[in-house]
């Protein structure tokens, strides 16, 4: 049956959907882990380089997010919109794949292992992402991945030893997409287009992001929702931005307290 490429788009997104709702157990799973790390004053770290970076802005902040998670974005390994020159997308793919960065990057946080972790890597082969995997789980950090298994799976890893993120994971969920990640094959183009993993990692994200807040809610601790003035009104839209921005800095506060030498500013009073 011919289809127009629109169509050829939606119906693929449509499968990945289907994938995504056979993930329940494990989206459940990662929402108790997030959510005891929130109900402990804590923070769930979000990492991902490259366009991975785009399920962490997705988780929070936003409208219809909430404080609880603490989103780690290098602008070396993401910023993508100069594409060349100074800053340029060759310098972050050349970066996201440089041994020891990930240990530098995490070096300006005190983890606890009542913190938990999504990394996110479509391919999960790339060495930041999978050195922060690894170097969470040392710290007894609870890690979830987020990759596109099809992808993954048939991907080699850039990591010496061959691991993949998948390796130093304690959940894997799977964005549904296709290997290589575009999914639109067009008429005498012999390369796909129009890839998928951002559909599959935005709505495993928003069902995780459902489900913390059904068990913080659950739990006696409602979460302040970044919500439009629109839906709440104008006034409470504002307290619910600045009571939300306010209780990340005082989550955010704990990870840098007492983080690496104690000088007399981190000893306890």
């Amino acid at each position: 049956m011919n289809s127009s490429l629109t169509s050829q788009y939606i119906q693929k997104s449509r499968a990945i959907l289907d994938t995504v709702e056979q993930q329940s157990e494990a989206i459940q799973q990662a929402a108790q882990w997030f959510s005891q790390t929130i109900l402990a004053g804590r923070m769930v770290h979000l990492f991902g380089s490259g366009h991975s970076r785009i399920m962490v802005e997705e988780m929070w902040p936003r409208y219809g997010s909430f404080p609880g998670f603490n989103p780690i974005v290098e602008l070396s390994l993401s910023f993508h919109n100069l594409v060349v020159g100074a800053n340029g997308q060759r310098q972050a793919m050349f970066l996201e794949n440089v041994p020891g960065l990930a240990q530098r990057i995490l070096r300006n946080y005190d983890l606890s292992e009542q913190d938990s972790a999504l990394v996110i890597s479509s391919s999960g082969c790339n060495v930041v992402p999978i050195e922060m995997a690894e170097l969470f789980q040392e710290r007894g950090v609870k890690v979830v991945a987020l990759i596109t298994k099809q992808h993954a799976d048939k991907s080699i890893s850039k990591r010496a030893d061959g691991k993949k993120l998948s390796d130093f994971a304690d959940l894997v969920l799977d964005t549904g997409a296709s290997m290589g990640d575009a999914m639109v094959a067009v008429p005498g183009l012999d390369t796909p287009v129009s890839p998928g993993s951002t559909v599959g990692g935005a709505v495993l994200v928003n069902c995780i992001k459902a489900e913390v807040a059904g068990l913080l809610t659950q739990a006696g601790q409602p979460p302040k929702v970044l919500s439009a003035a629109n839906v709440v009104g104008s006034e409470r839209a504002v307290s619910l931005f600045e009571s939300a921005y306010d209780e990340h800095a005082h989550r955010l506060a704990k990870l840098y307290e007492r983080v690496g030498f104690p000088s007399y500013v981190s000893e306890p009073k």
